[in-house]
């Protein structure tokens, strides 16, 4: 049965994706007390990555914000995996996006709003968190978004 959190989630027209399997050697997410940390999570829609490449170049700002917005709900998902409810989120603390950046794009924080902007509309104040926007040249899978993200749990 879904939670309060879900609900809300649902109510905005979204939906936890699967859990992907980590690409290496590292897990999913690890507690620590009451902080819970998130492995880099890519926008993937049904499974498979979406919007790969450079921003500013093979991908738009929207479709980043997009990609933003799908990586942040993987991130969910995988807390989701690790507290079994996300009702049991206190506070969002951390968020870091890494975006790959084609030469000249400079607006890395404007392509995290579309996750920050999941995270307070999904969490409300509690989602209010501080945050790391980096753009970088590359990302595994030619990625153009990747997310990690610290939690508050219960």
């Amino acid at each position: 049965m879904a939670g309060e959190t879900e609900k809300t989630l649902e109510s905005l027209g979204w939906k936890l994706p699967e859990v992907g399997k980590p690409l290496g050697s590292y897990v999913n997410s690890v507690r620590a007390g009451n902080l819970l940390f998130l492995s880099g999570k890519f926008p993937k829609e049904n499974g498979k990555l979406k919007y790969v490449g450079k921003v500013g170049r093979e991908v738009t700002e929207e479709h980043a914000q997009d990609a933003a917005r799908l990586a942040a709900l993987s991130c969910l998902a995988a807390a989701k995996a690790a507290v079994e409810d996300l009702d049991r989120v206190r506070r969002v603390v951390r968020l870091t996006g890494y975006v790959a950046s084609a030469p000249g794009f400079y607006d890395s924080a404007k392509v995290l709003d579309g996750a920050s902007d999941v995270l307070t509309k999904v969490f409300g104040e509690k989602g209010k968190h501080t945050r790391l926007a980096v753009g970088v040249s590359e990302l595994p899978l030619n990625a153009c978004v990747q997310l990690e993200m610290i939690l508050e749990v219960e």
